[in-house]
């Protein structure tokens, strides 16, 4: 039974080579298998390095359509076997947990994927810091049945084929969740199974300097853009169900709305206290005054970056699915 391990990658010329021999050695493992990277058009030597190793490269022929969404969707184009992984290129297989997954999954006919833990390398910035405190929150990371495989997983092929595409290439984050919202429409179910998948190096930069390029790269709006797409389609449903940063981000604009009818009224010290409530449940949440400023900065940020790619009209990869590539080597 083959599988395809596809990484998805733009300038990972730092990472590349560890993610491509875990891959390799992870299909070796099954006794055989592909090896796919997908890359987005990177502008340092990650294609060069790939080439040392006997693996297939695809490389995103229009650079500016560069997204998660058409790196996961190129990786996806690729797969010419029952059974794929899907990866970053900033992540390394863990030995033994493909067969694992490819085992469960052939017993499990009614799922269309499966994943299991995204172990993080680097906790030394803001955000990989709250996102570990946050694990014991975020159901779709514990073992068992979840609403999106963040993270990579082990798929079904058939049933991709059967929804027609695996990531729209317009979103910029939140491809997975987009997928499984579309998944679950057709029937097909995911899970998560108790054991490391992947090591994940991630970025090496403080967090204020990600959570700048989060918004600058359209990253952080996400939620906006999948909206927008989701709108008047079946999955519109389980994406408000099922993604709190939409609750979230509710809560966040009607807290503005208020704070704004405060100032405008001269009504300042009930506009300090709406600032300071914010502020002190983050912190408290957070355990550290610093994080909880973060939080705060980051989910305001988030919400002006929401609000732009929401109403944002429409790019020429709007209602396009597949992603044009060339081989850049054959295997």
């Amino acid at each position: 039974m083959s599988v395809t391990v596809t990484i998805k990658a733009f300038n990972e010329e730092a990472h590349i080579a560890e993610a491509i021999e875990s891959a390799l050695a992870a299909v070796a493992e099954l006794g055989g298998g592909e090896v796919v990277l997908a890359d987005c058009a990177s502008t340092d030597a990650t294609r060069d390095i790939a080439s040392r190793y006997p693996v297939r490269i695809l490389c995103l022929d229009v650079p500016e359509e560069r997204s998660c969404g058409a790196g996961a969707q190129l990786a996806y184009q690729a797969v010419k076997t029952e059974y794929f992984y899907l990866m970053d290129g900033d992540m390394a297989l863990v030995p033994g947990f493909l067969p694992r997954a490819l085992a469960w999954l052939q017993e499990q006919p009614e799922f269309a994927g499966v994943g299991g833990n995204v172990k993080d390398r680097y906790l030394d910035n803001a955000e990989f810091l709250i996102r570990e405190a946050s694990l014991a929150r975020e159901a779709h990371r514990r073992a068992g049945p979840v609403d999106r495989l963040d993270g990579g997983g082990l798929y079904r092929t058939a049933a991709i084929e059967q929804i027609g595409y695996f990531a729209d290439p317009a979103l910029r984050s939140y491809e997975e969740f987009e997928l499984a919202a579309r998944l679950s429409g057709a029937g097909w179910k995911l899970a998560r199974i108790d054991a490391d998948a992947v090591l994940h190096s991630g970025h090496r930069i403080d967090g204020l300097s990600l959570m700048w390029f989060r918004f600058r790269s359209g990253q952080m709006g996400g939620v906006g853009s999948l909206l927008r797409a989701a709108l008047g389609k079946a999955h519109l449903r389980y994406t408000l169900s099922h993604l709190r940063q939409v609750r979230a981000l509710a809560a966040i604009l009607a807290w503005w709305v208020v704070l704004l009818v405060a100032v405008i009224a001269g009504l300042h010290l009930a506009a300090a206290i709406l600032l300071a409530i914010p502020l002190c449940f983050l912190a408290v949440r957070r355990r550290s005054l610093f994080l909880g400023l973060y939080s705060f900065a980051y989910w305001n940020l988030t919400g002006v970056a929401v609000l732009r790619s929401f109403l944002a009209r429409p790019g020429p990869r709007a209602g396009r699915k597949q992603v044009s590539y060339s081989v850049v080597q054959d295997g």
